[in-house]
């Protein structure tokens, strides 16, 4: 069975859990999230544990209940505490500014970059070169994440452009003659 599959999810007071036969929701505070359930996987909820067992002896549902089980821990950890993701912008004149649920990027574009930001996840700027992107689900902030370092990624000569805070980036010695 999976190492982490064994592990039963600990659900703190105040955080909602619901298994139905279709998805299961976590609720706390306002913030509701829903995966979907799957058929391979065994959902045990009692006295605040929540387990998950393979349904079969296959390959796919011991792998999948390890998944399921981490995936509801994502939603637990998101609906308490939230997920964050720090992005730095490196380059002469490169800024950001978010507003409301935008965010306007210049990157060395000769035009200004507007990001709408989905529902759910919020952006601060707290100065002009850094980016928190903050919000309950992990896979959506991870995906904003993902998008807006897509707008102008590392290059690997001078290092210049949007990266995550704990990224290395590896420069790369110039031709020579």
């Amino acid at each position: 069975m999976s190492r982490v599959g064994k592990r039963p999810v600990a659900v703190p007071a105040g955080v909602e859990v619901l298994v139905q036969e279709s998805q299961i929701s976590v609720k706390a505070g306002g913030v509701s999230l829903h995966l979907a359930q799957n058929a391979l996987v065994k959902v045990v909820s009692d006295a605040g544990l929540m387990s998950f067992q393979p349904a079969n002896e296959s390959r796919e549902a011991d792998a999948m209940s390890g998944t399921m089980r981490q995936l509801v821990n994502n939603m637990v950890v998101g609906v308490t505490k939230g997920f964050e993701k720090k992005l730095n912008l490196v380059g002469v004149g490169y800024k950001a500014q978010a507003t409301a649920n935008k965010l306007n990027l210049a990157v060395g574009y000769s035009h200004p970059v507007n990001i709408d930001m989905p529902s759910g996840i919020s952006v601060a700027t707290p100065t002009p070169t850094e980016i928190i992107i903050k919000g309950a689900d992990r896979q959506r902030v991870g995906q904003v994440a993902a998008e807006i370092r897509g707008v102008r990624p590392p290059e690997p000569y001078k290092g210049k452009g949007i990266r995550y805070s704990d990224e290395k980036i590896t420069i790369k010695e110039t031709k020579k003659k």
